[in-house]
Formats: structure tokens, C-alpha cells, sequence
């Protein structure tokens, strides 16, 4: 079994919001609702660790997959089964909310799909969101074009700021939740990202 350690090497030092300290968090979210809906531990614990492992750069668009390649070859080098290690790579692989080719078909893949989405909302999540936003020299506001309100899709020349990602994804998440368990705790950290997404937005368009 892949520790705690072991992986604090697979992640950057300096990334807010997809580094180590993300990943134990959803790591002992990820153990909370395994213990509750009675899924297999040590592949939820497994998946979680791994899940956003990047040894090599290949982007957020394709982390997933990349996380998955890696995960089969350190599960491999620790002589797991070879069922173990695919349902490992599934749930890495079906964690990610943009890309849907491949859904968490098992409780193990809808685990960590929650405990990822569960660190994207509330008092957390908002910190990430704007983090992300920074790191990518963007706002935490800048009004939606009615483009990307309707479609999603920004204009030429639209920011893509913290308030864009909360249309987008992170006001859905409570919604696309697979467990009860997840579904629960989600219910205060929704009301709390409504609440400052709407107080940002107050506040913004004040000055207009």
C-alpha cells in the first residue's frame, strides 16, 4: 500500500490548489466515506493518493490519465493484484468532472469522485478557486459574457476569473455527488460557495 509519505514526493510543494495538502485532505475524506458506505479501503485510500499524481507534465486536461498510468506502475511494483490495480486506475481515471468518457461505474470511483468534489466547495474551495485563478493571472471576478452564461464558453478576450469556474463547475457539484454520505456533507459547503459567489458579485457590480 502506497503511504502517506511515499506520495507527499509525487506532488509539487508550490501549488495551492492541486498539491499534497489537497491531496491528504480528500485522502481522509475519501477514508470517511469508505468507512460509511463500506466500500474497499485500501483501494479508495490507494486511489486517493495517487489521483493527482503528474511525474511527467502533461497538463490538467490529461492529469487523469497520466495519474492512472502511474498509479498502474507503482501498484505494480508493490506486486498488487492485477483486479486491484485496474479498479485503482479506474477511479483515477473516472475522478475528473470535465472529462465524462469515463464515469465511476464502482463505489470505490464514485468515493473519490466525491472527496474530490467535496474539496472544490465551501469555505476550501472558494480559497482554491480563487488561487487558481491567480495562478493563472485571473481574477476572482470579472462579469460572464451572456456567451458564457447560455454556452459555457467564453469571448474573445473574456477572463476567465474564480466567478467564471463557479458557474461552470463548482455550483454543479452538489448535484452530480454519486454518495449519500457525500451528499450530506455537502449541503453546508453549497450554501456557504452560494453565499460568497453572490456576496462577490454584490460587491463587484456596486462600483458599475
Amino acid at each position: 500500500m502506497p503511504t502517506i509519505e511515499q506520495a507527499r514526493s509525487w506532488y509539487p510543494e508550490n501549488d495551492p490548489v492541486h498539491g499534497f495538502d489537497h491531496v491528504l485532505r480528500v485522502y481522509r475524506m475519501a477514508e470517511r466515506l469508505a468507512e460509511v458506505e463500506d466500500a474497499e479501503i485500501e483501494i479508495v485510500r490507494a486511489a486517493a493518493l495517487l489521483h493527482d499524481a503528474q511525474p511527467e507534465e502533461s497538463g490538467r486536461r490529461e492529469h487523469h490519465q497520466t495519474s492512472a498510468n502511474f498509479a498502474r506502475q507503482i501498484l505494480d511494483a508493490e506486486k498488487w493484484k492485477e483486479q486491484d490495480i485496474l479498479a485503482v486506475e479506474h477511479c483515477v481515471r473516472a475522478h475528473r468532472f470535465r472529462d465524462q468518457r469515463e464515469s465511476p461505474a464502482t463505489l470505490e470511483a464514485q468515493i473519490l469522485f466525491d472527496a474530490d468534489k467535496l474539496d472544490a466547495i465551501g469555505a476550501i474551495g472558494v480559497a482554491r478557486a480563487i488561487a487558481y485563478a491567480a495562478m493563472d493571472r485571473n481574477p476572482a471576478f470579472a462579469a460572464p459574457s451572456q456567451n458564457f452564461i447560455q454556452f459555457g464558453r467564453t469571448e474573445p478576450g473574456e477572463r476567465y476569473s474564480a466567478y467564471h469556474e463557479y458557474l461552470f463547475k463548482l455550483s454543479k457539484l452538489k448535484n452530480r455527488l454519486y454518495t449519500r454520505s457525500a451528499r450530506a456533507i455537502a449541503e453546508q459547503r453549497h450554501h456557504f460557495l452560494v453565499e460568497f459567489f453572490d456576496q462577490l458579485l454584490a460587491e463587484s457590480e456596486a462600483d458599475r
